[in-house]
């Protein structure tokens, strides 16, 4: 279960109506309280420019995720796609890559267990290439956020 991060506080009682700005790591972020009639109000909140929804989209593309069990403890696993880094929990990971004989595999630990990601060519240009996570032999399914 995930559990909430306090990002914000402010010992004043904000606005009804208007925008918050703040950040999130380098992610500028804004929420958005808009009054749409009566005591009925719409928020949105927008990250780097983008509506959540957007952002999401664009990350996506440009990044895989999977969430494992560790030792008891929930483990986030990322790949960057553009720059094949690897992030556990937020921190770089050390990694080695090897070509194989059907893609590539990028190598790192994950606590004591081994692990690795396996690129493949689906050869098909529009699904390009499927990333795959294993630890310790075993695939992980991709995490769907």
């Amino acid at each position: 279960m995930k559990t909430a991060t306090e990002i914000l506080k402010k010992d004043w009682m904000f606005k009804l109506v208007g925008s918050e700005s703040f950040e999130i790591g380098k992610a500028k972020c804004v929420i958005t309280i808009q009054a749409i009639g009566g005591f009925t109000y719409e928020y949105s909140l927008s990250v780097n420019g983008k509506l959540l929804e957007k952002f999401r989209e664009n990350q996506s593309k440009v990044m895989k995720t999977w969430l494992i069990q560790i030792m008891g403890e929930p483990t986030r696993i990322v790949l960057e796609k553009d720059t094949l880094d690897v992030w556990i929990n937020g921190q770089k990971a050390e990694t080695a890559g090897e070509f194989v004989e059907d893609g590539t595999e990028t190598h790192f630990s994950v606590g004591d267990y081994q692990a690795y990601i396996k690129a493949v060519s689906t050869g098909n240009k529009r699904k390009g290439i499927v990333h795959s996570l294993f630890v310790n032999d075993v695939e992980i399914p991709e995490s769907v956020e």
